[in-house]
């Protein structure tokens, strides 16, 4: 969806009209885009598997726009080709986990698990352990610190580092990580320090 986004809007879009205008306006057209966007993906995640990747993930930041309704009508079905096709390719080798991202509505996240993938990526403005107990211990999860985290000063930056850990109750399957990308205000030093300091505290 967010791929399509940006090949619809031409860039960024607070509210994705022309986006929902042709998804509305001419779903064919919709779902042939769709699917193109889903093929080429999953050859390109397919490359990165062959050459030895250890995980894949598809980040869908845009996905939150849409309701659930919406999302099972219009991204679901090609959503789930993409990891059939994921699925498939690994049938030879080992399975390398694909992580599922998406933000901006909590709702969503157990219908993208329905939908595929190993471990499922939670933004920020959800709670990680009422989130993780929603969709049960057969998932992993992946997230939430806020990215802005990464702009204060850095023992409030480890309180709320800690939080995330602490929420997770070292539960197999949790993969610390921010809960959307890193903005180019960051400072590379911060997010050394962010990682060195999840690994002592969960050695601890």
């Amino acid at each position: 969806f967010t791929l399509a986004s940006y090949l619809i809007e031409g860039g960024g879009s607070r509210n994705y009209y022309e986006t929902k205008r042709l998804m509305y306006g001419d779903s064919a057209a919709w779902h042939v885009l769709m699917q193109k966007l889903c093929d080429a993906t999953a050859l390109y995640l397919n490359a990165q598997i062959a050459a030895g990747a250890d995980a894949v993930q598809l980040f869908d930041s845009w996905i939150g726009c849409l309701d659930e309704t919406q999302y099972r009508q219009y991204v679901q079905p090609h959503m789930r080709r993409l990891f059939l096709q994921l699925q498939t390719s690994q049938q030879q080798r080992a399975g390398t986990p694909v992580i599922h991202f998406g933000t901006g509505n909590p709702s969503l996240y157990p219908v993208m698990k329905e939908t595929g993938g190993d471990v499922i990526g939670l933004d920020w403005r959800c709670d990680l352990a009422r989130t993780w107990n929603t969709l049960g211990a057969d998932v992993g999860i992946m997230g939430n610190l806020d990215p802005a985290y990464l702009l204060a000063p850095r023992d409030h930056m480890y309180t709320q580092a800690e939080a995330i850990l602490k929420a997770a109750d070292s539960r197999p399957g949790h993969i610390f990580n921010l809960g959307h990308g890193i903005m180019p205000l960051a400072s590379v030093d911060q997010v050394r320090a962010l990682v060195d300091h999840v690994h002592e505290y969960s050695h601890r």
